[in-house]
């Protein structure tokens, strides 16, 4: 099954690949590798989810926004590739969780994306990952994730 089935069985519709925010590009490719700037959990109307685990953002919630990051990153591997076909495998995703001093979860709230990324891609969408807790991100936002992808 297509990636792009899966997406649909799941009832998702890929955004816009989001503009860079500052100064740098939404993505790089190099050998057969596609490097992702963070993606942050936009939806229809902005940003979705601001403030922090621990805080103002529950578990919920906060998996929530990670699996949108996963859905722009995967918005920029098509606006990149322009065939979602031409992944070979998720490599490796990097999870940003804007955490209190004392939140201890970011693997769980994670998981949103990597979720994300088993459903959409199967077995390819398996990845070494980071999950790690910051105290601020751009724009106050719960979640970011970038990614490294190996195409073909």
């Amino acid at each position: 099954m297509s990636a792009e089935q899966r997406l649909r069985d799941l009832g998702l519709v890929l955004p816009m690949a989001a503009a860079p925010a500052a100064n740098y590009v939404p993505w790089v490719m190099t050998g057969s590798l596609l490097v992702i700037a963070g993606q942050l959990p936009l939806g229809p109307d902005g940003i979705a989810y601001r403030g922090k685990l621990g805080r103002e953002v529950t578990i919920e919630q906060g998996v929530e926004a990670a699996r949108r990051c996963g859905l722009n990153l995967i918005a920029q591997m098509k606006a990149a590739l322009g065939d979602l076909e031409r992944v070979v495998r998720v490599v490796r995703l990097g999870g940003f969780v804007n955490s209190t001093d004392s939140f201890t979860e970011q693997p769980k709230v994670i998981n949103g994306a990597s979720d994300l990324m088993v459903g959409v891609f199967g077995e390819a969408g398996r990845h070494a990952r980071t999950a790690v807790g910051v105290n601020v991100l751009p724009f106050d936002v719960a979640v970011e994730v970038d990614a490294m992808i190996e195409f073909r």
